[in-house]
């Protein structure tokens, strides 16, 4: 395995962006030449990037196969679009080093948890805007991932919203033209691309309607979606077991941890789709 940290810097960025990478060494022991790769942006309701988010779901992907990298993104008081356009960034320089760190580019998914699950769907939505190829000087199709994960996600603007994350992302921008645009349930497309989902019937914090109403706009485009709603659970859970639980020792929900064995199953049907090798 192969560990390193890049600077990610765009407009507004604010000097602690990094993206931290995990890779897989090529070996002559093992019959893959190139690896899909799993993009994380961990929650923290745009005013941190959560450790527990972090670090427990890349090792947990990496065990799975894939290539791994941690977006440290810029929040509050950064705002809209930092964020977007640094995740866009990052998915543009995975292209560019793709034949030095053996990356398989049609095969580059998203993750995000909360307003990472924001940011991740941000990226699947807004990928191909003439404003961000023409921002970061590149094609759009760079910025498009293979699909998305998304952990208890926010996603709306509208009855429903963590509020305080659109106070995070928008500050000064804080108005009904931006709330709107930013509420992703209303900015879905047909190019949207498919998506993996869960989120907890209980989930105190981002309502489970946030899930919902995304499933729902992607089914008007009949885009293939996965979803697993849990009847028990707080919100942030991660891996849901000890090895993001905190000091107090929340976090571990045994009724939650089947999402990761079902992401793999998902990850692999769409992986294997029409290459000649499997994770």
């Amino acid at each position: 395995m192969i560990t390193n940290e890049y600077q990610i810097q765009v407009e507004g960025s604010l000097p602690y962006a990094k993206l931290y990478t995990y890779m897989w060494e090529k070996s002559p022991e093992i019959g893959i030449d190139k690896r899909p790769m799993i993009l994380i942006c961990p929650g923290g309701g745009y005013v941190m990037t959560s450790d527990r988010e972090a670090d427990p779901l890349a090792m947990q992907f990496a065990a799975m196969g894939y290539h791994v990298a941690i977006l440290r993104y810029s929040v509050a008081p950064a705002e809209y679009p930092v964020a977007l356009l640094e995740a866009c960034q990052t998915m543009k320089m995975i292209h560019e080093h793709a034949e030095e760190w053996l990356v398989d580019t049609d095969k580059i998914f998203i993750l995000g948890c909360s307003a990472g699950g924001h940011l991740a769907a941000s990226v699947g939505i807004f990928w191909n805007e003439k404003w961000i190829a023409e921002k970061l000087g590149c094609g759009n199709e760079m910025f498009r991932p293979a699909g998305m994960i998304l952990c208890y996600p926010v996603i709306t603007s509208g009855e429903y919203a963590h509020r305080g994350s659109f106070e995070a992302l928008l500050k000064s921008q804080y108005t009904e033209e931006m709330l709107e645009k930013n509420s992703l349930e209303k900015q879905v497309t047909k190019d949207t691309p498919k998506a993996f989902l869960w989120h907890t019937y209980t989930d105190d914090c981002v309502p489970v309607e946030n899930s919902l109403l995304f499933i729902q706009a992607m089914k008007k485009y009949d885009i293939p979606v996965e979803f697993h709603m849990y009847p028990v659970g707080g919100h942030g859970l991660s891996t849901c077991d000890n090895l993001a639980a905190t000091p107090e020792g929340y976090g571990v929900q045994k009724e939650c941890q089947s999402w990761l064995p079902l992401v793999r199953d998902w990850l692999k049907a769409a992986v294997n789709e029409g290459v000649g090798y499997e994770l």
